[in-house]
């Protein structure tokens, strides 16, 4: 291939950009990026998308770097013994390494009606078929949003502070990822807003249809509109292809995030899957995966051995709305602390990290290399001991 090594990135989101960015620190290397879209999506903005507050995009010429070839298409096929990829246009892309970051999506909801009635909000195209929905609707129009994690709570604000009558239904648990100092918080603000919030037993979504929803407890809810927030999945691109995945379908891989069935394919964001103990699926993650997945590659094309990923967490970021949200400081493994920052203060902070992400992908594409420290999670080094997770080798 004229003295140079062809690398494909395969997912133009956080951890896909970022390792794109990061791989063209060697001049010898190649780097084309096969994304479905022709602009990069800010996924952490997509409940402003539903919400009419923002376009939720950004142009690929400003995240990153430009000796990325971009090809706007969709990998249907990795085909490893001929090391090439099969595109949904018909063509292929040959290559020696690849860079797995197909990131994750709404899972299918295994309820009665969800698919025909409900929207997901996981993708872009999802988004702004809600906004279009929502947009088509009366204001007096009822809300139900699916789901009490961070997505359904962020959508259910954003909706109520634009006036809409939204009801969240939790399925369970409210805000189970949050300590109970900040869901007490979160709570309030949602209230203030006038969000109905139904918790606890009983609240499982059991069915859905044109106009309600249907409880676990029998309880028939009306809605107009549907919004469905509850799970992510992972495309089947890897388990298509052969290769090995968890129950998820993220691709296998060991600490150095390369596939346990091939040293040429290595994963990086919300589709990877070390030693069968995956990180949890966010921005968080993917901005310190990307660019450790690419230098897991640069370390194989050089012929040395991979550095071990190292990679934990800050912090959780919930917006409520354009004027109020909540910062809540976490352990290294993700375990929610007491400290928390709400209110105003908490929105600028959220506010001020989002805009901190897209910096981190245009620094890494004005300056590949830029990043060398990664947040390290003890707590993970001691499960691995441990024999927690498999801890696989790759071949």
């Amino acid at each position: 291939m004229n003295g140079t090594t062809e690398v494909v990135v395969i997912g133009g989101g956080y951890a896909g950009v970022m390792a794109a960015s990061r791989l063209t620190r060697r001049e010898d290397v190649t780097v084309t990026l096969v994304n479905p879209r022709p602009h990069f999506v800010d996924r952490i903005r997509l409940h402003q998308l539903v919400g009419g507050t923002h376009d939720a995009v950004a142009d690929f010429e400003r995240v990153l770097a430009g000796r990325v070839r971009l090809v706007v298409d969709t990998v249907t096929r990795i085909d490893t013994a001929g090391r090439r990829l099969a595109l949904a246009s018909g063509d292929t892309l040959g290559y020696d390494h690849v860079v797995y970051a197909v990131g994750s999506g709404g899972a299918d909801p295994d309820v009665p009606g969800a698919a025909e009635f409900a929207h997901p909000i996981a993708t872009l195209e999802d988004a702004r078929r809600v906004r279009s929905v929502l947009d088509a609707a009366p204001a007096t129009a009822g809300v139900t949003v699916v789901g009490a994690g961070p997505t359904g709570i962020e959508a259910a604000a954003e909706l109520a502070e634009r006036g809409r009558a939204v009801t969240l239904v939790c399925g369970g648990a409210f805000g189970p990822g949050l300590h109970p100092r900040s869901r007490r918080a979160v709570a309030g603000r949602l209230d203030a807003l006038g969000v109905t919030v139904l918790a606890g037993p009983g609240t499982r979504v059991r069915a859905v249809t044109r106009d309600s929803v249907r409880l676990d407890d029998d309880r028939v809810l009306p809605s107009d509109v549907t919004v469905w927030t509850a799970g992510f999945g992972v495309p089947d691109l890897a388990a298509r292809s052969g290769l090995s995945t968890d129950t998820l379908g993220r691709l296998r891989t060991d600490e150095t995030l390369t596939s346990v069935d091939d040293p040429r394919v290595v994963a990086a964001g919300d589709s990877a899957a070390p030693s069968d103990l995956p990180y949890r699926m966010s921005c968080q993650a993917a901005v310190q995966l990307g660019p450790q997945a690419a230098e897991t590659v640069l370390s194989h094309i050089a012929g040395e051995r991979p550095t071990p990923v190292t990679a934990g967490f800050n912090g959780l970021c919930l917006s409520l709305g354009r004027r109020a949200g909540l910062f809540q400081a976490t352990r290294r493994n993700d375990a929610p602390t007491r400290f928390s920052v709400g209110g105003r203060s908490g929105g600028r902070v959220k506010e001020i990290i989002c805009r901190g992400i897209l910096w981190q992908l245009t620094q890494e594409a004005r300056k590949p290399g830029a990043r060398s420290w990664w947040t390290k999670d003890g707590e993970r080094e001691a499960l691995l001991r441990e024999g927690r997770g498999a801890a696989p080798t790759a071949r």
